[in-house]
């Protein structure tokens, strides 16, 4: 598993030269949100893509 270090240094790494600070702001977001996400989902489970279309579909328009 990589420390947070490494995963930032990654990123970085990734990212073009002239990128701003809010572009890495950015994708640090996206990054901690997706694992807090997985973290969650591994902890309380998901639901199915079926059910969530079932939950979905009240909104959705036919």
């Amino acid at each position: 598993m990589n420390t947070t270090k490494e995963k930032v240094q990654s990123l970085l790494n990734q990212l073009p030269d002239d990128c701003s600070i809010e572009d890495i702001q950015y994708h640090l977001y996206v990054i901690e949100k997706v694992s807090r996400g997985l973290k969650a989902a591994d902890i309380e489970g998901a639901i199915t893509q079926e059910e969530v279309e079932e939950r979905l579909s009240k909104w959705l328009i036919k």
